[in-house]
């Protein structure tokens, strides 16, 4: 029976683990450098691609119980004049649901399927990889470090197939890429962090504004609740730094207090929406650099690969890190069904994402389609009375088209159906 080892419980390793048993493989191992996986971080925008896999693994209702489908996105000017309206999910012709939902929400869905589903034993927290070698046949030679109430001890293991799903600061692809150095920062540093807020006090539509060099992206998570009436708001913003303490990079729950920056949002208000109120309401900040990482030239090494940010950690635009990473497990799962080889498997995922992932990567680094608050600040930095005459509608457009055209989420493309599905399982 194939062995297939996990390394990272986060999104992308969840819905692996979920994915190939849904394809038939049933010893799954995920072991998760936490000693229990939490619900932390802010929120998270899941695509319809994306969204239309997490319905195939039957995890869309109860997903749906703590989210908001996200219906239009909004940009705009720094100075507080509307760039663009656009339709989201469903109301853009998707036959599945843009979701805003906390990332907590979506890890311990996960989590929890993956344990009713393949056992309680499946998910091994306070373990991590320390390092790995190839073997001749394909494996992986993995070296696990495994804390247990503040002991440590040391196991080797030789899987089957070696999934490396452990984030931006992968063990797995440092083993596999010695050379590949830390993550690429771009001087921008973020900060984020959720609000509860009357509901009347917010939108109910999500909006990026600002520019290249200074931007707010706000959104609702929840609906209203029923007693009190308010709404768990997702906020995040972004300005340039001087410099950043290199062992930041890739620690995303790092807190700083809200006053650290809240002055630099003072009058930031979007039809009738104000950043400094969100901002206020917040009992805690988390602060990051924008990062990622260089793309690789290759994911899989014989019997082993990587996902997710493991694979291709992007800069946070265009809602595509656990977007990206969910289909990443899909695709993954569904080449080892219809495979013989593992390694064979490996090489026909990668074949399939790597080339899109990277082109992906790049286009995230010239700002994805958030490109047009840059476009209207420099051709209009005081702001303008007709967008459209600094900002043509084709040319709103076309950004919007040629980003989606870019990772295959356009309507067309997600409304064929999950291209997934299970095939003949030919490993066990």
């Amino acid at each position: 029976m194939t062995h297939i080892l996990i390394a990272g419980g986060g999104i992308a390793g969840l819905t692996a683990a979920l994915s190939l048993h849904a394809a038939g493989f049933d010893r799954i191992t995920v072991v998760e450098a936490a000693r229990e996986i939490q619900p932390v971080g802010a929120g998270l925008n899941i695509m319809p691609n994306a969204v239309r896999e997490l319905d195939a693994l039957g995890l869309l209702d109860v997903l749906e119980q703590q989210a908001v489908r996200t219906r239009e996105l909004r940009y705009y000017h720094c100075s507080g004049g509307l760039i663009s309206r656009d339709p989201r999910g469903l109301d853009a012709g998707y036959h599945w649901p843009q979701l805003s939902i906390h990332r907590g929400h979506l890890q311990l869905t996960l989590a929890d399927a993956v344990r009713k589903r393949l056992g309680a034993d499946a998910i091994v927290g306070g373990v991590r990889v320390s390092g790995l070698t190839t073997l001749p046949d394909g494996r992986a030679h993995v070296k696990l470090e495994h804390r247990d109430g503040g002991t440590r001890g040391h196991a080797v293991l030789e899987p089957d197939v070696l999934i490396g799903a452990d984030g931006i600061r992968s063990a797995v692809r440092a083993a596999l890429h010695p050379g590949s150095g830390e993550p690429s920062w771009n001087g921008m540093l973020v900060w984020r962090g959720t609000s509860r807020m009357p509901a009347d006090r917010t939108a109910t539509f999500m909006f990026i504004a600002g520019s290249d060099r200074q931007k707010a992206v706000v959104y609702p998570m929840t609906e209203p609740d029923r007693e009190t009436g308010e709404v768990l708001v997702n906020w995040a913003l972004a300005m340039p730094a001087e410099s950043i303490d290199d062992d930041s990079r890739g620690d995303w729950n790092r807190p700083v207090p809200i006053g650290k920056f809240l002055r630099h949002y003072e009058g930031w208000e979007f039809d009738g929406v104000s950043v400094p109120e969100i901002l206020r309401a917040s009992d805690r900040a988390f602060e990051y650099p924008m990062v990622d990482i260089d793309p690789l030239d290759r994911w899989s090494h014989g019997r082993t690969t990587l996902i997710g940010d493991a694979a291709h950690a992007m800069y946070p635009v265009g809602s595509n890190g656990a977007t990206q990473s969910i289909v990443d497990a899909r695709a993954l799962a569904h080449a080892m069904a219809r495979h013989a080889d593992p390694a064979d498997a490996l090489m026909a995922y990668e074949a399939e994402r790597r080339p899109a992932m990277t082109e992906l990567q790049r286009a995230n680094r010239r700002l994805g389609p958030e490109v047009v608050i840059s476009l209207a600040h420099e051709r209009a930095p005081g702001g303008s009375t007709d967008i459209d005459e600094v900002i043509p509608p084709e040319e709103l457009a076309a950004i919007a088209a040629t980003y989606a055209a870019t990772g295959a989420f356009d309507p067309v493309t997600v409304n064929l159906g999950s291209p997934y599905g299970v095939g003949v399982h030919a490993l066990r």
